[in-house]
């Protein structure tokens, strides 16, 4: 930097006049970025306010201002009749910027409490959501089909409340408008009988799951998780320092016999049992009642996670988990996220008895609570009724795109793919036959904007099913027909490509 009796030249100093951001805020911010990079060294002379206004073309109030704000920083000393300098007490204060690296040099990875760098070892990755939903990605509802005008209304009608309602802190455990209306709901439809006391909101499921984890378990306790499973609910798990058991799917859901045979003191259990996440089992009566009574003598919780119970599409769906517990170990997990929307992030749990005490203190020590415009719009979508004609609509809406999927499965897929009916869900499996790879599979549809899943995607350890999770909810019935055409024409051209491939050896 060149040194000037009347302080330093400022060339590198710009800012944008056509820029909403204040002039001074940046000015303030450019000549801040100088002296903290070392442009402008410690006990560098500074052009007093009247130069700096000249040079620059700004009003000499500006140039005061903005050499007031970094003084209030420490960034300078200034006073009258002896000019403005960069501060001395940078030269051995200010941080110093770490090194470029060189392409070829391994740098070290930060410090992690232990916990964390245990589990970041173990994570799984999650699933990607694309912005536009299509054939046939998981767990995303019908985007197309929501009542975005009625919503819009209940929302404007809720902010010309007064202001006093609106704009405090929500209580950490949820607004009780939206624990009673989810427990009058989940009493009416679900068959679980609960207080509001019992409801607790969190910022969706996933949130739910990391403070079950971090409140129950302690480093190395034993969780008993299905596998193939839901990643989430196991990434969160494994965030608690669980000790994860993986046990085997069969037609009745969770193997309770296995285990019981492997880690008979388990802590905690994590199910989906009214479809389960990803194979859409539906847990049989009988399971349910083996774990509870192995839960029961373990003095073990469990975890319901009924992420898509309210979707069934033929006859009565199966009774909750939660609702044929008669000792208290059911810890039930809902969302709106698959119900409603996916932004809004709002899940429940309805605590057991026991746990009510212990939920409502960690709830307000350690919880900000969850936004309370989003909890009382969707409190009152309950209450006046919408909710449940909305569930009653999607449930014919997801029961037509289930069969337009079955239809085109059964129209261009056959000996390649068999696409399994499910009666509950946004999505099904269907079984390659033995000469297809399902990850190459599942690589060669996406080049063709069709994501599939490989079901080993989902598994701990390595399991006997082998096939693709088709979801059916988030597109229409003819996008799901041209989508499933598209995966039979990149399944006949890998076949083709293997028979020729066989030839030629």
């Amino acid at each position: 930097m060149v040194k000037y009796p009347g302080g330093a030249l400022l060339p590198t100093l710009h800012f944008d006049r056509t820029s909403r951001t204040p002039i001074s805020a940046q000015l303030c911010s450019a000549l801040r970025e100088m002296i903290l990079s070392g442009e402008l060294p410690p006990g560098e002379r500074l052009p007093s306010s009247r130069t700096l206004a000249k040079d620059h073309a700004v009003s000499r109030t500006t140039a005061i201002s903005v050499y007031e704000q970094l003084a209030a920083e420490g960034l300078i000393r200034s006073s009258i009749g002896a000019g403005a300098y960069v501060a001395e007490t940078l030269r051995d204060g200010r941080p110093v910027a770490p090194p470029e690296s060189r392409p070829d040099e391994i740098r070290s990875p930060p410090r992690l409490a232990q916990l964390s760098a245990d589990a970041s070892e173990h994570y799984f990755p999650r699933l990607a959501h694309p912005e536009n939903p299509r054939p046939f990605i998981t767990g995303i509802p019908a985007f197309d089909e929501f009542p975005m005008a009625l919503w819009a209304s209940m929302v404007t009608r809720y902010w010309r409340q007064p202001r006093n309602l609106l704009l405090g802190y929500p209580p950490p455990e949820g607004l009780m408008e939206l624990r009673r209306a989810v427990a009058m709901h989940l009493r009416a439809n679900r068959g679980i009988t609960c207080e509001p006391e019992q409801v607790f909101i969190f910022n969706g499921a996933q949130d739910a799951f990391n403070r079950i984890g971090n409140t129950l378990l302690d480093p190395g306790d034993t969780v008993w998780i299905e596998n193939p499973g839901a990643i989430g609910a196991r990434n969160s798990l494994i965030s608690s320092g669980a000790k994860l058991v993986p046990l085997s799917i069969d037609e009745e859901g969770i193997n309770v016999a296995e285990g019981l045979e492997v880690a008979p003191d388990f802590r905690l259990a994590f199910v989906t049992p009214a479809h389960q996440h990803p194979l859409g089992v539906t847990m049989s009566l009988q399971r349910r009642f083996e774990l509870l009574r192995a839960a029961e003598r373990a003095g073990a919780w469990i975890i319901e996670d009924d992420y898509v119970g309210e979707f069934h599409y033929a006859g009565h769906p199966p009774p909750t988990l939660k609702s044929v517990d008669t000792s208290g170990r059911v810890i039930y997990v809902g969302s709106f996220s698959k119900t409603l929307f996916a932004a809004l992030r709002l899940g429940y749990v309805v605590a057991p008895p026991e746990l009510v005490d212990i939920f409502y203190r960690i709830a307000g020590a350690t919880l900000q609570g969850s936004a309370a415009s989003l909890q009382s719009v969707v409190a009152n979508f309950i209450e006046c009724g919408h909710f449940s004609s909305h569930i009653r609509r999607m449930r014919r809406v997801y029961a037509e795109r289930l069969q337009a999927l079955l239809d085109g499965a059964e129209k261009h897929l056959g000996g390649m793919l068999e696409v399994a009916p499910t009666e509950t869900g946004f999505h099904t499996v269907g079984r390659l036959a033995p000469d297809f790879d399902e990850l190459a599979v599942a690589r060669r549809a996406a080049e063709r904007n069709v994501l599939v899943s490989p079901i080993s995607r989902f598994a701990i350890t390595p399991v006997s099913q082998r096939g693709l999770i088709l979801g059916f909810s988030s597109a229409p019935p003819r996008m799901i027909a041209s989508a499933a055409e598209t995966l039979a024409l990149t399944l006949k051209e890998m076949r083709k490509e293997q028979a020729k491939g066989r030839l030629t050896a």
